[in-house]
C-alpha cells in the first residue's frame, strides 16, 4: 500500500553555515563594533547577545536572512522575549523546531480528515505516517498540506508504491 511520511526537521549543517555567515557578517559590521553582539548555538538553541533590544532586532534579521538564503524556513525559528543578561546586556533565545509536536500532529491527522480524501493518517513518534490505495490520493494530501497555512514548515519524505 503507497506511503509517505510527514516530518518537520531542520539541516543543522545549514544552520551552523547560516550562524557562522551571521557572525562574520557581525564582526564586519561598523555599528557592532566594540559591542557585545555575538550569536551562538548550543544544540537546537541559538542565543543573540546584543547591547539593546534594537540590536538583538538587527542581528535577528540578520540571521532569518541568512537561514532564508540556505534554504531554511525561518518558521521552523521560535522566538522568545528578549531579556536582560546582567548590566546593560540583553539576550534573546531562538529555538529551533524539530520534529511535529503531538498537539500539531493531531491538528495535521484532522485536517487530512476533514478533506475526504481516502487516506489514513497515524501519528508515529515525532512523524506523521500517511498510506492510500492510490498514489494520486497521496498526492492530493501533499498538495492539500502545501496549500493549507500552517506555523511549521513541513517535509514529505519515504514516498513508496
Amino acid at each position: 500500500m503507497p506511503s509517505f511520511d510527514v516530518v518537520s526537521e531542520v539541516k543543522m549543517d545549514e544552520v551552523v553555515n547560516a550562524l557562522d555567515q551571521t557572525a562574520r557578517e557581525i564582526g564586519n559590521r561598523y555599528d557592532f563594533k566594540g559591542t557585545a553582539a555575538k550569536v551562538e548555538r548550543l544544540d537546537k538553541v541559538i542565543t543573540v547577545w546584543g547591547d539593546s533590544d534594537f540590536q538583538l532586532r538587527q542581528i535577528t534579521d540578520i540571521l532569518f536572512l541568512k537561514l532564508a538564503k540556505r534554504g531554511i524556513d525561518v518558521r521552523a525559528v521560535e522566538s522568545k522575549d528578549p531579556e536582560s543578561a546582567g548590566g546593560d546586556k540583553r539576550k534573546q533565545l531562538l529555538t529551533l523546531k524539530h520534529g511535529l509536536a503531538q498537539e500539531y500532529a493531531k491538528k495535521l491527522v484532522k485536517v487530512i480528515k476533514d478533506s475526504g480524501l481516502k487516506v489514513q493518517a497515524q501519528i508515529q513518534g515525532d512523524q506523521l505516517r500517511v498510506t492510500g490505495k492510490k498514489r494520486d490520493d497521496l498526492q492530493e494530501c501533499i498538495a492539500l498540506l502545501r496549500a493549507e497555512k500552517l506555523e511549521q514548515p513541513l517535509q514529505y519524505e519515504n514516498f513508496r508504491d
